[in-house]
């Protein structure tokens, strides 16, 4: 049987009480409240969704100024949904997002989804010695 969903974008789409607990249940946003999902995704470039019938199974947010960089964040397919291909065509529906079309540096964290990112077409930093951070302790 062939899976079926669609992809939506706009913050009008999502449902933030599933997004929320999605998010909350990672590594990289543990206990994440609704109010910071929601805030974060207003001030992103492009907000997308996946959908199943009507329960929302992924998401994906890229901050941008829409020519010179992006960075793509909070990509989570829901649990029972992995390893279907869903992740990937979520990226690939970012990478190709004509609001995009002109950027022509992506950036990413991952700890762990490398092999999932380079099938994707990202690839390992060649500028380990440029790039830099400031990593603070999340707000409460």
């Amino acid at each position: 049987m062939e899976l079926t969903y669609r992809i939506e974008e706009g913050l009008h789409s999502m449902d933030w009480n599933r997004v929320t607990g999605m998010l909350a249940a990672t590594h990289w946003s543990p206990d994440i409240t609704r109010e910071e999902v929601e805030k974060g995704a207003r001030n992103s470039a492009l907000v997308i969704g996946v959908f199943q019938e009507d329960t929302q199974i992924g998401y994906a947010r890229v901050l941008s100024d829409k020519i010179r960089f992006a960075y793509l964040m909070d990509v989570i397919i829901d649990s029972e949904m992995r390893d279907q291909g869903i992740g990937e065509k979520m990226v690939e529906y970012i990478l190709d997002h004509p609001e995009l079309s002109d950027v022509y540096q992506w950036m990413l964290v991952t700890t762990y989804a490398h092999d999932f990112y380079e099938k994707c077409g990202f690839r390992r930093t060649s500028r380990p010695n440029d790039l830099m951070e400031i990593r603070r302790p999340r707000p409460r």
